[in-house]
């Protein structure tokens, strides 16, 4: 099975009920993965709540969701990730290590599909 990494904004200035927000449009996206026969990596599930718990810097939840992105097929950056500093770093560490970027549910299918090159993405 393939596995793909969900990115997206999960921290929210505007408070808590925003964040949730965030994490239920995670959600959305991992099932929609799940729902077409792959892996759907989600850290916003994965963590959700955890920020701040026993003094863990922040610093250790990002470097921890690069790892994970290392260990995936392809990342799909769901809408609203290039307002998020965390989905930025993200989306340019998979180009980085040329691991593909998927947009939209339509790239995610294609690439479930194998009708997809690398200059697709």
């Amino acid at each position: 099975m393939k596995v793909i990494y969900i990115a997206g904004p999960y921290r929210d200035n505007r408070g808590e009920f925003h964040v949730r927000c965030n994490i239920r449009e995670a959600e959305r996206a991992a099932l929609f993965v799940w729902m077409n026969k792959a892996v759907a990596l989600c850290p916003h599930k994965n963590t959700a709540g955890l920020g701040g718990a026993y003094g863990i810097p922040d610093s250790t939840w990002l470097n921890g969701d690069l790892e994970l992105i290392l260990r995936c097929d392809v990342v799909y950056a769901i809408p609203g990730w290039d307002t998020s500093e965390g989905a930025l770093a993200e989306v340019e560490f998979a180009k980085s290590r040329g691991i593909p970027v998927l947009y939209d549910q339509a790239q995610v299918l294609d690439f479930l599909e194998n009708k997809w090159t690398e200059d697709s993405f």
